[in-house]
């Protein structure tokens, strides 16, 4: 399931609206793609809405294109957890996390690669869903990337955002794990 919301506000949030019905299709195919376990939401917000999340949750206080936050279960002790799974005693209410896109650089990303904001959109939804999924670009060998392409062409999507790593710097970044020290993520 994939609850949808939106920022006010935007000048593109009324073009998202009349797509939601075929977001919420392409994310039911692509969750059966990338089997994740829970809720997701998805915000579309502005660059500066993303921006503000940046800085709070990764200390980068710019815009980027997706944020991935992977929900942890919390235990009874109310210490973090692991990821949430299907099974156990929470299984009836588990998020799998949550994802948050700017409209903003959504819609200059699908002008600078010559396709519908709408492809971009899913694009970025694929992409951040695999974060959630547990995938990491920033330290496997490539197995992100490999599934992010096969992925791609199932589902008729042009240029992965990985595959795009060539042509301009991938701003994506999940926060699945903390910033290792002295380095970047």
């Amino acid at each position: 399931m994939i609850t949808v919301e939106l920022s006010d506000g935007h000048g593109l949030t009324n073009s998202v609206t009349a797509w939601i019905p075929a977001l919420r299709r392409f994310f039911a195919r692509a969750r059966r793609a990338v089997p994740v376990a829970g809720q997701v939401s998805v915000l579309f917000a502005s660059d500066k809405e993303i921006r503000k999340l940046n800085r709070e949750f990764r200390g980068k206080n710019k815009a980027t294109d997706v944020l991935s936050f992977p929900a942890l279960i919390i235990a009874e002790n109310n210490s973090p957890g692991k990821r949430a799974t299907r099974s156990g005693p929470s299984s009836q209410k588990v998020l799998a996390g949550d994802l948050a896109i700017s409209l903003d650089t959504a819609a200059r990303q699908a002008e600078q690669f010559g396709h519908p904001l709408l492809i971009e959109l899913k694009i970025l939804m694929l992409h951040g869903l695999l974060h959630l999924a547990g995938h990491d670009h920033e330290t496997d060998v490539g197995e992100m990337a490999e599934r992010e392409e096969q992925l791609r062409r199932r589902f008729r999507l042009p240029h992965a955002l990985i595959a795009r790593s060539g042509q301009h710097e991938i701003k994506e970044h999940s926060l699945a794990r903390p910033p290792k020290p002295g380095g970047s993520r």
